[in-house]
């Protein structure tokens, strides 16, 4: 046999290899055929009369070359008792078995999440394919309303809506990211708090696909196109919404975190508006005897713009006088107490204080656990230097 193989010819071999290559990439070998398979970009879950809505993003491929390349998609509803009760009717209504190992993005509607935001993550907590890293948000009005609307800056709305939480717009302090595991580990923990970035849309229209290609005999449709922010934080006490902070609270928080570099900030100087660029940020929050939370925020400036005329010497001195350090100091503080008072009043532990008080020490955490935020007093400490 050995002589026998050692004579084949070279051709041969080749033959024999292109077969065996053949047959082991051709093989699917028990996976789901890609064109069965409904790859979920996005989920969008609202709350129904009967239980649960669950609008599904789906990637659809578009032509190969240039002028029609890109990532198109098709949203699809479905309604159940459970979150999986309406990923079955998806696979039953569509013959698309779906699949959630590339889904980036839960969006939870406003319904949902002044109930209970964790009861609708449920399905995607106890799923083996969903990715931890999974961005999760909120939004006014429902999910499934802005999963399938028509984004004016992409091809699909959930691509348009992943841009919020980029790298440059976290540091920007502007945004606030979490993911799914983050949202778990804070609601069950001994804070039962957490965050998620609030999204609302808005309409924008013009642009190269504002309008519809034309009936026949009929008048082109326009189709609104939608732009999205996400300033604001939605604040959650026990799994339910309780209070959303504001675009400025939004950037305390962040400021707070140090997560802040080349993000910006309005001030003033002899009544005329000035804007600042946070070039250095360092921020802390701890917990003191009392108990007390030490709110410690430092941050270096430059001079970004005026909103009047200035002098050529000014644009080249680019100088951040002692009046404006003031009332940068005086305005950031005035965000970081107005980010407390409202965290205080809704019952979110959004720093986690009573987490680090019971890691700290389990007897005075028995202590202190009674009415713990309401008997929270801050002490602030805010610095703001000059760069130049």
């Amino acid at each position: 046999m050995r002589k026998f193989f050692r004579h084949l010819p070279m051709k041969l071999w080749l033959l024999l290899l292109g077969l065996v290559a053949f047959a082991f990439f051709s093989n699917d070998f028990g996976l789901v055929d890609i064109q069965k398979t409904a790859i979920i970009l996005a989920a969008g879950v609202d709350k129904t009369e009967e239980g649960f809505a669950l609008t599904a993003q789906i990637a659809v491929p578009k032509g190969s070359d240039r002028t029609t390349g890109g990532t198109s998609s098709v949203e699809i509803r479905a309604e159940g008792k459970t979150v999986s009760d309406c990923v079955t009717a998806i696979f039953t209504e569509t013959g698309w078995v779906p699949k959630l190992v590339f889904c980036n993005l839960i969006v939870l509607g406003e319904n949902a999440v002044k109930e209970d935001a964790v009861a609708y993550l449920n399905y995607f907590l106890r799923n083996d394919y969903m990715p931890d890293s999974c961005l999760l948000a909120a939004c006014a009005g429902e999910a499934g309303e802005l999963i399938s609307s028509v984004s004016a800056i992409d091809d699909a709305s959930s691509l348009a809506i992943e841009k919020l939480f980029s790298d440059a717009a976290v540091k920007s302090g502007r945004v606030v990211t979490v993911t799914l595991k983050d949202f778990a580990i804070g609601y069950y923990g001994v804070s039962k708090s957490g965050y998620l970035p609030f999204v609302r849309m808005t309409g924008q229209r013009g642009g190269q696909n504002d309008s519809a290609a034309p009936p026949a005999g009929g008048v082109a449709e326009e189709k609104e196109q939608k732009v999205y922010s996400a300033e604001e934080t939605a604040l959650f006490s026990e799994g339910r919404m309780v209070g959303l902070l504001s675009p400025e609270e939004t950037l305390a928080f962040n400021l707070l975190k140090g997560k802040v570099f080349a993000g910006t900030f309005g001030a003033e100087e002899q009544g005329e508006p000035v804007t600042l660029t946070v070039v250095k940020n360092d921020g802390h929050v701890s917990l003191k005897k009392g108990p007390t939370a030490e709110l410690s925020l430092s941050v270096t400036v430059r001079l970004c713009c005026r909103g009047v005329t200035a002098p050529v010497e000014d644009v080249a001195a680019d100088k951040v006088t002692e009046e404006i350090v003031k009332n940068a100091r005086e305005t950031l503080q005035g965000y970081c107490e107005k980010l407390f008072t409202t965290c205080k009043a809704c019952g979110c532990d959004v720093f986690f204080l009573k987490r680090a008080l019971y890691r700290s020490s389990l007897k005075e955490y028995a202590a202190e656990k009674e009415d713990f935020l309401g008997r929270l007093e801050p002490v602030f400490k805010t610095e703001v230097r000059s760069m130049r």
